[in-house]
């Protein structure tokens, strides 16, 4: 019997996933275990995988578009099974309007529910129709006839590639059809905004808004901290970066620390025992934030693989939700791209981020001498419902205390 693929929920805040690519078309055979399709929730890129063998009889969801959590994207089945039936009860595409449609979800007693893991998809209402056929709506034709437009030149978005209204608004064409071939020279490009990007968006905007930031700096000498790295790389199989030992430094004093390790839950305050660090990373769709979990109790080495693992992961859209939730504290390292210093927006419900610049070599007086110093300045932000200006200070005090004398990360 075939069986419908939903849209699963990848997150706890996951509402909608957006089909980024297909793996699988319509027809092609399928085994346990295959992937689908890559979805982008708002948390990542993941891919859908499929649970029981069968054949790909139907997508429900063009690449590109969304799709609402537990909405029906695909139809799997046995070779030739005629879906008519399941698709009858689906709306059509083909309907008065020319608006992008995202299939709706159906009464769940009347199909059989499958869970699989989320990945981007395809969009049609109807099986994938041969390639060299071309497939336009009417009001596409007259919207590019009208602005000179060749239709065929547009990428369709909707069931089986065919062009809709929005396809031709948002088309960018290098030159007018016409007469003159007028060449076009656009000064702008509209982008899509993707999910991810939607997400960060209205987190940030609502953590500035209703949190009351307020921000600590401190400089750091890192002399100490450049030369353990040197020696510990000589032997190490990991290599241990500078970012590792801030990591492993920050987890280190925020167990010193416990006020600063929270978070602002409304109508309390959580103190956690242990410090679960998200390290902030930078995708192509955006911001990712894996966490590593109790940095403090972990040897340094071990701490160093993980993060690797996770930054790994990130790059590849492998993490899952569970390495993207649960951080008690949140560092944002622009460091490595020679950003001095800055101000990071907190990350809720965690209570403080802080903001790692780049090491500078600096003069500074030492023993009533300018000799040259390896500075990093550190900015922690702080949400002042939780977290008081004292609190703060004394944290970046133990913070650089521990990293100007590094041979305690070891212990």
């Amino acid at each position: 019997m075939a069986e419908f693929i939903r849209m699963p929920k990848m997150s706890d805040t996951m509402q909608q996933g957006v089909i980024s690519r297909w793996i699988k078309q319509v027809g092609d055979k399928v085994v346990a275990g295959d992937i689908l399709a890559e979805i982008e929730t708002d948390k990542a890129t993941m891919e859908l995988e499929a649970y029981d063998d069968g054949t790909l009889l139907y997508i429900g969801v063009a690449e590109k578009s969304a799709a609402r959590v537990n909405d029906i994207i695909a139809i799997i089945g046995e070779a030739g099974e005629d879906i008519n039936a399941l698709l009858a009860v689906t709306a059509s595409m083909d309907g008065a309007t020319d608006a992008d449609m995202t299939q709706p979800s159906l009464p769940s007693d009347s199909v059989v529910d499958h869970q699989v893991v989320v990945v981007e998809a395809t969009c049609a209402t109807q099986p994938v129709l041969p390639s060299d056929r071309f497939f336009a709506s009417p009001l596409a034709k007259k919207i590019a006839k009208e602005k000179g437009y060749d239709i065929t030149q547009i990428q369709g978005s909707g069931a089986a590639g065919r062009v809709i209204k929005q396809d031709v608004v948002d088309f960018v064409p290098d030159h007018l059809e016409g007469p003159f071939d007028v060449p076009m020279q656009s000064s702008y490009q509209d982008l899509p905004i993707s999910t991810m990007r939607q997400t960060i968006a209205k987190v940030l905007t609502e953590s500035k808004m209703h949190i009351p930031h307020f921000y600590l700096t401190v400089g750091i000498n890192m002399g100490k901290a450049l030369a353990l790295r040197t020696e510990l790389n000589l032997h190490a199989a990991t290599k241990i970066s500078i970012n590792d030992l801030i990591v492993k430094a920050v987890a280190l004093a925020l167990v010193q620390h416990p006020k600063v390790n929270v978070a602002w839950l409304t109508n309390k305050i959580r103190s956690y025992q242990h410090a679960h660090i998200g390290i902030a990373v930078a995708v192509e769709e955006g911001l990712v934030v894996p966490v590593v979990r109790f940095v403090d109790r972990k040897p340094l080495v071990e701490m160093s693989k993980e993060v690797k693992m996770l930054y790994e992961q990130a790059q590849r859209k492998k993490l899952t939700a569970q390495d993207t939730t649960g951080a008690t504290f949140t560092i944002s390292n622009l460091g490595m791209l020679g950003v001095e210093s800055f101000s990071a927006i907190i990350n809720p419900p965690a209570a403080c981020i802080l903001a790692v610049g780049a090491v500078q070599e600096v003069p500074i007086v030492q023993d009533h001498q300018v000799v040259p110093a390896h500075i990093l300045q550190v900015t922690l932000s702080c949400d002042h419902r939780a977290v008081d200006g004292s609190v703060g200070a004394l944290f970046l005090s133990t913070l650089k205390t521990l990293l100007e004398n590094p041979f305690s990360l070891l212990l």
